[in-house]
């Protein structure tokens, strides 16, 4: 049953008299933490006091107060929950009621999300069943309208998200923007259909948040004046610098395809770390587990001489702040009982999460919580998306030369390797396609790769940034085709073909993008699987899946091969 407006506002008022008598000290809290050491926000100091929280919300500091529960806090540090500025969820592999399993122990609370690699495979319905996913976790998930689907022309995406798709989600519960816009050259050029975004989101006073890696002078004067607000993709201090002179916020990532921290942490030694935040961006299953999330920026950024409040406020109050959450981020009346007991700044272990003021996670342990479900049409829909027709060794067959694609070694862009007409395993080349995996054109776009290493059969994924089609390279053709057509029959995934035979595979049935399976699980099949790749003759600086993903992403120079081609993405034409 909807509540009525009169039973609504009754039911707030009731909490809001509460609060206030708590706050007082007119009533007891329902939970005090006695004798805390919390970081201060708004002075950048450490206070001490107790902390009472009613309800949900923080009621007040200092006191004394007293709770139906108390907790000494003698000797603890009480922080307020962290926050991820911007991930894409899809890219931990599991789904996010495991993301959040995998980051509440290490004190993430609120993270912003941009859904566009479901939606690149499933439109708006993809978009809907993250919606769905998330609602109700025992961590709070916000959402960004993917602005780029597909990432550009030259994609061929399972759907077509223009400004008429997304403006009707902007009046969804959670949804809190536009996220990055990729297509800064549309942008900067003044594009009707691209600024159309911008200013259905500034309509809504949503946050507009960038990505453009590279761009200055005019140019970056031009998409920072067409409204965007933010940018992740600041790999050195002049980039970055450029960008707050002009009044943009820094989202400073360290995530697991880019780590900017060491470049930028310099911004967090003066006043511009008022207008930094902290942000993953993309986080694999093996960096969950082995290094954490939030925790371990802060902790890094410590470790190079950032003040450890400074560190907590980019971790937390500076994000919220950014995003207008105005009662998040913060040790202070009014706000969400979002709060970490933490032991010290030196071992900074985090001892307990608690969301809305109740304990969630206890020294490592998420306590149980109903895993939501989205609905089964989005559920059926989301296990099938994978259609490709059987494949022979012949669609893999060319007859000229192609473009070569040369890695870059600890690099995703890539550097123009020339041309070649055929494998060559002597010199490193071997050949790759993109195939359309969503049910639309068929097609195959063929090129070479050189620097990836493989000595003989294939590795095949349906995790291709952003379109996710189906990729495969491979040490021969009829290797490629048999991995491509294992691929479909699984139903999207990742996998290594040697001799005909599938020798690893990770299956990832939701949307080709995310498994069933627990974090760990999947963390150990994924590793497996690398072995196996590595084992023939893959290159041990890379990654033979999460590198090969990027190869497919025609918005970072210099070529990728799309399933048209070779794409030359400084050039913005095929080679």
């Amino acid at each position: 049953m909807v509540e009525s407006r009169e039973v609504k506002t009754a039911r707030r008022l009731a909490r809001k008299e509460k609060l206030v008598a708590v706050a007082a000290g007119r009533e007891p809290a329902d939970l005090v933490f006695k004798n805390a050491t919390y970081v201060n926000v708004f002075c950048s100091t450490l206070d001490r006091g107790d902390v009472a929280v009613s309800d949900r919300l923080i009621a007040g500091m200092g006191g004394p107060y007293h709770g139906r529960v108390e907790i000494d806090m003698t000797g603890k540090l009480l922080l307020p929950g962290f926050f991820d500025a911007h991930i894409h969820l899809e890219s931990s592999m599991v789904r996010p009621a495991e993301f959040a399993r995998a980051v509440l122990p290490h004190g993430t609370t609120t993270v912003v999300t941009d859904p566009h690699e479901i939606a690149n495979v499933l439109g708006v319905h993809g978009i809907e069943y993250m919606l769905q996913a998330t609602e109700g976790l025992p961590m709070d998930v916000r959402f960004m309208l993917p602005s780029c689907v597909p990432a550009t022309p030259w994609d061929e995406s399972g759907a077509v998200l223009d400004a008429d798709a997304l403006r009707p989600l902007y009046g969804r519960k959670h949804v809190e923007g536009l996220a990055e816009m990729m297509d800064f050259v549309s942008v900067a050029n003044g594009d009707p259909a691209v600024l159309r975004k911008i200013v259905d989101a500034q309509n809504e006073h949503r946050r507009i948040d960038g990505h453009a890696p590279g761009l200055s002078g005019y140019d970056l004067s031009a998409y920072i004046a067409a409204g965007v607000y933010s940018d992740h993709e600041c790999s050195d201090l002049e980039g970055a610098l450029a960008r707050l002179s002009r009044g943009q916020y820094i989202m400073i990532r360290e995530g697991t395809a880019a780590r900017n921290l060491d470049a930028l942490a310099d911004l967090l030694k003066g006043p511009t770390h008022t207008y930094c935040m902290f942000c993953t961006d993309d986080k694999h299953p093996s960096d969950l587990l082995e290094l954490g999330h939030i925790d371990y920026i802060l902790k890094r950024a410590i470790a190079l001489g950032v003040d450890p409040i400074i560190a907590v406020k980019c971790a937390s109050h500076h994000a919220a702040r950014y995003f207008k959450l105005n009662n998040r981020g913060a040790v202070a009346p009014g706000f969400l009982a979002d709060l970490l007991v933490v032991d010290d700044f030196d071992h900074f272990t985090i001892e307990q999460v608690y969301r809305k003021g109740v304990l969630v996670c206890d020294h490592g342990e998420v306590l149980p919580f109903d895993e939501p479900q989205p609905a089964e049409y989005l559920a059926r829909h989301a296990h099938d998306t994978v259609h490709v027709r059987r494949l022979s060794a012949a669609d893999f067959a060319c007859a000229g030369p192609l473009g070569v694609v040369e890695m870059v070694p600890g690099e995703i862009v890539s550097a123009d390797g020339g041309k070649a007409d055929h494998i060559d395993l002597g010199t490193d080349t071997l050949k790759i396609a993109v195939i359309e995996r969503h049910g639309g054109s068929g097609n195959i776009g063929l090129g070479y790769l050189r620097g990836y290493g493989l000595k003989s059969g294939a590795v095949a994924a349906t995790v291709a940034h952003d379109s996710h089609n189906l990729i495969v390279v491979g040490a021969d053709e009829q290797s490629m085709a048999d991995a491509a057509n294992r691929c479909a029959e699984m139903g999207g995934g990742l996998l290594v073909m040697e001799g005909g035979r599938s020798r690893a595979e990770v299956a990832l049935p939701i949307a080709g993008l995310m498994s069933e399976l627990p974090l760990r699980a999947l963390n150990e099949q994924l590793e497996s699987a690398k072995e196996v790749a590595f084992g023939l003759g893959v290159n041990r600086g890379i990654d033979p899946f999460m590198t090969l993903s990027f190869m497919a992403l025609p918005v970072i120079p210099t070529l990728r091969v799309t399933t048209r081609g070779v794409f030359d993405v400084s050039r913005q034409a095929y080679v």
